[in-house]
């Protein structure tokens, strides 16, 4: 496949993460370094979005609801990419291709899968475009989590040989990449993010998420609840190690959260405040010597949990990647487009001291757009 269209080499990237808010797309021009050229985001109906919540746990005529609901997550994957290469004023058939994660139901590494729902064919048919999909189960296949994948776009993002950087995205749930100025590139997902906080938010105020944090911030952390989430086996355990929805969901809330009597806020309060401590307790233990730590995903934008990442790690300079070169809404979208790159070019896109695979490996299966 030529990976060059005259004198740019285009790729979007399509992402629908954990926290189920929606797409984002973006399209970039990899010719010289990377270039963005527009970016959007297309929020998920309420009905899609109750069926994927649905579909996190087994349930009745599960097969059929899932190839379903794939089918209209295709159909939305395509609408963002005719969107966004209208924005950058490109045809989608002048894109190299599209990558195009689908949207996470399952997350068994340990069993040796993981389900990402979306139908690659029909996103190709529909957007008239090569699509890079199906990314983690290479690697889960030699022997890794599948998870995290952005730690080698961040490395050739961010990477500083003078400062000692931490990346985490804080989306549903937070992963780090720990960049030192030499050596291994390392990551793992610490815990949950988003994933508690909206579910909480939406059960006790409604709306998808808790804006700018308000709700916590008005609220007290509940010592004796926080202390029993950090017991939570997960948080102990050494990396590789990835997670999802299938452990911090709503039954894992409501069982550690059973007991409680306060207000709401003050629960909300202890969820930004368990996203904050694991955070910071990983970069403490595997990062100890960082210099600077980058925020990117919902997240980053949630100014309550930023504050209480500072305050976790006095000494570390924390700022959002807006100030190393990407908006920190954008970098998950950018980093598949990145990897649909690699993928075409045959390289690898793994990084095996981040998932415990043996070894790199190329990631992704190649839907050709028609003829």
């Amino acid at each position: 496949m030529n990976a060059e269209r005259g004198s740019r080499s285009l790729y979007a990237g399509v992402m629908s993460g954990t926290s189920l808010d929606g797409i984002d797309a973006v399209v970039a021009d990899f010719q010289h370094g990377c270039k963005l050229l527009a970016a959007t985001h297309i929020g998920f109906p309420s009905e899609l979005r109750r069926e994927l919540l649905g579909l996190q746990v087994s349930g009745p005529d599960e097969i059929v609801r899932a190839a379903r609901a794939s089918n209209t997550l295709a159909d939305l994957y395509a609408h963002a990419i005719r969107s966004v290469c209208m924005a950058a004023d490109v045809e989608a058939h002048d894109l190299v291709a599209a990558g195009v994660h689908g949207q996470t139901v399952r997350h068994r590494p340990q069993e040796g899968w993981t389900s990402q729902l979306n139908n690659p064919s029909r996103v190709a048919e529909k957007a008239y475009v090569t699509v890079v999909a199906d990314f983690r189960m290479r690697d889960i296949a030699a022997g890794g989590h599948g998870a995290p994948l952005v730690p080698a776009f961040h490395a050739a993002m961010f990477r500083d040989a003078r400062a000692h950087r931490v990346v985490a995205n804080l989306g549903g749930i937070a992963n780090i990449t720990d960049l030192p100025p030499q050596g291994a590139v390392r990551g793992f997902d610490t815990g949950p993010a988003n994933v508690l906080l909206d579910t909480w938010h939406a059960r006790h105020r409604g709306g998808a998420y808790d804006a700018g944090g308000a709700f916590a911030a008005s609220g007290t952390v509940e010592a004796s609840v926080l202390d029993a989430m950090l017991r939570e086996p997960y948080f102990a355990e050494r990396p590789p190690k990835s997670t999802g929805r299938d452990l911090f969901n709503e039954a894992w809330l409501d069982r550690l959260a059973g007991a409680f009597k306060g207000r709401a806020q003050d629960m909300q309060a202890t969820l930004a405040e368990l996203t904050a401590q694991t955070l910071a307790n990983a970069i403490r233990e595997h990062c100890s010597d960082a210099q600077e730590l980058y925020l990117c995903g919902g997240g980053a934008m949630n100014g309550d949990l930023v504050r209480r990442i500072e305050e976790a790690l006095p000494g570390v300079r924390v700022g959002p990647t807006d100030a190393i070169g990407v908006a920190s809404d954008q970098v998950e979208a950018l980093a598949f487009a990145w990897l649909a790159r690699e993928t075409v070019a045959g390289r690898p896109g793994n990084v095996p001291e981040v998932t415990g695979a043996h070894g790199p490996r190329v990631l992704g299966a190649i839907y050709p757009r028609g003829a």
